[in-house]
């Protein structure tokens, strides 16, 4: 597609890792889900901004991914969070990170996108936040599966799986792009880690005059690469959007080693999918489907 599609399109991903056998078609159904959710509320006209966050919400609440109830356990045993969300028509971004007790972090980032104040808010200043635009905290069981407890007490290491992050891109009617990305981090990380999710240019980025991307994996080698940003910039410089995400991916893998996925959407509605790892199940409505497209 050399021109931009005229209608909307909406990706997301379900994190890039390795995934245990019984998770492969219980998370293929989550992405449905959350396509399908994103790509509803882009056809009744809703914004580009509205669609990530419905998007992700859908992963966030399903246990069978690292973000919301389901999320990983950090070193104390407690869940805590980062998502961020951003608007591609005017570069307003919203991010919190290492909240706990919040069903829906990507909520709660764009709260604080929508505030217009400080971009990240963290711990509790993020959860001063929430009350105060009237998001209520969850019991920390609501956000515990027995599958991260039995996780976090065993460690199965190389038989472990080890998936983390969700994500959205997508283009709306008015061709306004937006991206979204929350995540539970990596299993035992240290109490008050912040990885890339909630780092707008890192794990999100949406720029309407150029792309918008989401990434998974490692955050620290994301962070050390400002990995969305990145690809981001390879379409400013001409690259096709799946040659882009490619050669951002094979970039950080050459500089840091590190496992990565990324997703990334064009101006015109192209879209590019790329990893460096086993598995990272995506799907992805374009203009003139009405059924979710699958891949791993």
């Amino acid at each position: 597609m050399s021109a931009r599609s005229f209608g909307p399109v909406i990706l997301v991903h379900g994190g890039a890792g390795k995934v245990a056998p019984d998770l492969v078609e219980v998370r293929r159904a989550g992405i449905r889900a959350a396509a399908e959710k994103g790509w509803q509320t882009l056809t009744a006209g809703g914004s580009a901004v509205e669609a990530v966050e419905q998007a992700v919400k859908i992963l966030e609440d399903d246990p069978a991914f690292n973000a919301g109830r389901g999320a990983c356990l950090n070193r104390d045993g407690e869940i805590e969070l980062d998502a961020s969300i951003m608007d591609g028509r005017d570069l307003a971004a919203g991010a919190i990170g290492a909240v706990k007790r919040i069903a829906n972090p990507v909520t709660l980032a764009r709260a604080v996108m929508g505030a217009g104040g400080p971009i990240l808010l963290v711990g509790d200043g993020a959860r001063q936040f929430a009350a105060t635009v009237g998001i209520t905290e969850c019991v920390a069981e609501a956000l515990l599966t027995e599958r991260q407890r039995t996780r976090w007490a065993i460690l199965r290491e190389e038989d472990a799986e080890n998936v983390g992050t969700v994500g959205a891109v997508a283009l709306d009617q008015a061709g306004h792009l937006a991206a979204a990305t929350s995540t539970g981090g990596l299993p035992l990380k240290a109490p008050g880690r912040v990885g890339d999710s909630a780092l707008i240019g890192c794990g999100t980025y949406a720029d309407d005059q150029l792309g918008a991307a989401s990434c998974t994996g490692n955050g620290e080698a994301i962070i050390k690469l400002v990995l969305a940003k990145t690809a981001v910039e390879f379409l400013r410089m001409g690259e096709e959007p799946m040659e882009a995400a490619r050669r951002a991916v094979r970039e950080l893998t050459a500089r840091t080693g590190a496992e990565v996925g990324i997703i990334l959407l064009d101006s015109y509605g192209r879209i590019g999918v790329a990893r460096n790892t086993a598995q990272m199940a995506c799907a992805c409505i374009l203009e003139g489907n009405t059924e979710p497209e699958i891949f791993d």
